[in-house]
């Protein structure tokens, strides 16, 4: 068959147009995402390529992020109602619930958890001097909650079967960067979570639960990390494809949400261009070598 200029001309652009729109991937689903604070954040990039692949969306986050304001805008962007929650408060997440399921006209079929906060790290207290109190407050705040989550969504019975939850988390639960600090616990101790509640929700409900280890991402939360942008530059050079954004982050939430990833649990899943697998890269021994 021949196909004049024009017929080429229009055959590339539908093409290129294809490749370029929503796939559809999240129609007809519901979801909560945790944890969008700016539009540098993770949750707020997920929340927009959810709404993108036609999920109807949530948002919530605690009441001193909320006071910010900015989450508004995200609201606005994706038709969904903010609803405030404690994630540490147990009444404040059955609230949480009962509020989305109502709004929703049903059950949830995910959930985005993308919640971190170190009082010691704020303080800029080493590893080694912790507080403890601060030290109980960051592992509550940042890895109970998980499973405060978890525990509200069984309880209630506020999950569709085949449901997926994704909690986002980071290498330093399995290796050691020293600035990192009681973060890394707190990572480990979510991971742990995961797996363990995993377990018991895929047998009564066919949910998957999985974590996502992301590449060293510019957020507003990750970037009060001591020595964050020499840290990203290491790990651009120590990765073969480079660091993975916070887009492509949410690209990879949104196919563990979708049905193409039903048999996906229990997982921590690296999502860092290559870092975790890698001893040294050619980029990085050139460095070391000037």
């Amino acid at each position: 068959m021949r196909f004049c200029s024009l017929h080429l001309n229009t055959y590339f652009y539908a093409q290129f147009k294809y490749h370029n729109m929503a796939y559809n991937l999240l129609q007809g689903k519901k979801g909560i995402i945790f944890g969008a604070l700016d539009e540098k954040s993770i949750a707020w990039r997920t929340a927009l390529k959810c709404y993108e692949e036609g999920a109807q969306l949530v948002l919530t986050n605690a009441p001193v992020a909320l006071r910010m304001g900015e989450i508004n805008k995200l609201s606005e962007a994706t038709n969904a109602p903010v609803i405030g929650a404690d994630v540490t408060n147990m009444d404040d997440l059955k609230k949480l619930f009962e509020d989305a399921t109502a709004h929703f006209g049903g059950k949830i079929d995910f959930i985005l958890h993308s919640i971190g906060m170190s009082l010691n790290v704020r303080k800029g207290k080493s590893y080694t001097e912790l507080d403890y109190g601060f030290n109980q407050k960051t592992l509550d705040i940042s890895a109970m909650s998980l499973h405060r989550v978890l525990r509200t969504a069984w309880d209630m019975d506020a999950l569709n079967e085949w449901g997926s939850v994704v909690a986002l988390t980071y290498i330093a639960a399995q290796r050691v960067f020293p600035h990192y600090s009681e973060m890394a616990d707190a990572k480990a101790l979510l991971e742990s979570v995961a797996r363990s509640f995993g377990y018991h929700y895929a047998i009564k409900k066919k949910v998957r639960i999985n974590t996502v280890s992301q590449s060293p991402t510019r957020t507003t939360a990750g970037s009060g990390v001591k020595g964050f942008d020499g840290f990203m530059n290491y790990a651009e050079k120590m990765s073969p494809m480079g660091n993975a954004s916070s887009d492509d982050c949410a690209n990879y939430c949104v196919s563990l949400f979708s049905d193409l990833t039903r048999m996906v649990t229990m997982q921590n899943l690296f999502h860092d261009g290559g870092f975790s697998f890698m001893g040294v890269t050619q980029e990085v021994l050139n460095e070391m070598e000037k």
